[in-house]
């Protein structure tokens, strides 16, 4: 009996926020690729993601490790607009004293 190899697609899916997912669940491509990068195997990344299956994180590995050029400028691309969503963040909600304000709001409830 033969065996019948057939190619299987890499189970990533772009939101309407341009956000890589995994399959269909939440985890992102970042989140992989930064806990491959930490050490972790696959399975690893599995115990503490579980929603994602073994053999999606093995195949999306597979596509960071042929494609690190591409996902690492997506990853870069991502890092940035990070930056200046907190950096619009922070000129519109000061962040010094926020602690001390809650404080105050929750004494005078």
């Amino acid at each position: 009996m033969a065996l019948l190899v057939t190619a299987e697609p890499v189970p990533l899916i772009t939101d309407a926020d341009g956000v890589v997912r995994v399959g269909s669940t939440r985890v992102t491509l970042d989140t992989v690729v930064a806990a491959y990068g930490d050490g972790l195997t696959a399975e690893g990344i599995v115990e503490q993601y579980s929603s994602l299956r073994l053999s999606d994180v093995y195949k999306v590995i597979g596509y960071f490790l042929s494609h690190q050029e591409e996902v690492n400028a997506y990853l870069r691309a991502r890092q940035q607009l990070a930056a200046e969503v907190r950096g619009e963040n922070e000129a519109r909600f000061d962040p010094a004293g926020v602690r001390s304000r809650l404080m105050a709001r929750r004494g005078q409830g």
